[in-house]
């Protein structure tokens, strides 16, 4: 995927902890907070529409994050925006800043992720049969429904990347997949805290 527009050296960041986007993927949003109407009233003038996800990380924000496209939006009865962000490339953080505007910009070094602007990703050692059974007790555990003949049905990348995003992970961890370098790695990350979350299940009802 091509970006119509060179990267920017700056873009609005939305600060949202647990909202991930990943490369190719899309992200629905919810916009009330005035400072953020702002940022898209501004963002949708500019010539690449683009936002930064970024999650929050102790007092500040975090190194890593994506910006996204917005390739939809629409206005609700109660004032509110819905939209749609389609993923660009991730970047990292040089400096936040303030400025004239109520919402914070980043400074945006795009360098070493490359890869995101490419075409769709894949994992030939990607085990499927058995990562979906563990996904599936993943699930259960945490009484979680899913489209399993659509997960099946899923190209590689774009379902370990809608998992990542929409699993009940911790913010570090899923901070941790949006930084994985390539899909290979973020899929054995992502099986990884599978796994261990359901060890620790286990481990728990023993101790009962």
């Amino acid at each position: 995927m091509r970006t119509p527009h060179p990267l920017p050296e700056r873009i609005p960041l939305f600060p949202l902890p647990g909202a991930l986007l990943l490369p190719r993927a899309r992200l629905p949003l919810q916009i009330f907070e005035p400072r953020y109407l702002q940022m898209l009233e501004d963002t949708l003038k500019s010539g690449h529409r683009m936002i930064g996800m970024i999650q929050p990380h102790e007092d500040g924000l975090a190194g890593v994050g994506c910006a996204g496209r917005v390739v939809a939006f629409s206005e609700t009865d109660n004032n509110r925006m819905l939209i749609q962000l389609r993923a660009v490339s991730r970047f990292r953080l040089i400096e936040a800043e303030e400025g004239f505007q109520p919402y914070l910009t980043g400074r945006a070094d795009w360098s070493g992720f490359g890869i995101d602007l490419g075409g769709t990703e894949t994992d030939p050692e990607f085990q499927r049969g058995p990562f979906l059974e563990r996904l599936k007790r993943f699930m259960e555990e945490r009484e979680l429904s899913t489209d399993w003949e659509n997960a099946s049905a899923a190209e590689t990348e774009t379902l370990i990347n809608s998992l990542s995003m929409l699993l009940p992970l911790d913010v570090e961890e899923k901070q941790a997949l949006l930084e994985a370098p390539t899909l290979a790695e973020r899929r054995a990350l992502l099986d990884g805290l599978i796994e261990y979350a359901l060890r620790s299940g286990e481990h728990e009802e023993r101790l009962q």
